[in-house]
């Protein structure tokens, strides 16, 4: 059985393979396009255009320290999918 923090970084790698041009955009300090890239969740991770949006906002309102912290909790309580059903 694979460990939850492989799962983990298989699920970042996947998603920095993905995003290579946010990188780009990143590195060359232009703002970042949320709807482009929502867009690229729904066309190449499969992403509802509602989930995609979820997430993307998830991301920029708390970041990776609260959403560490609240994987480790619904992991620690055992929640796959949560209440709003994504």
């Amino acid at each position: 059985m694979r460990s939850k923090n492989y799962v983990l970084e298989k699920t970042v790698e996947e998603y920095q393979r993905l995003l290579v041009d946010v990188e780009i955009c990143a590195r060359l300090h232009a703002p970042l396009d949320w709807d482009m890239l929502q867009n690229k969740l729904q066309a190449e991770a499969e992403w509802t255009r509602d989930g995609a949006a979820h997430i993307t906002r998830l991301a920029r309102d708390y970041g990776g320290f609260m959403l560490r912290n609240a994987l480790a909790l619904a992991t620690a309580l055992g929640i796959e999918d949560g209440a709003l059903g994504f």
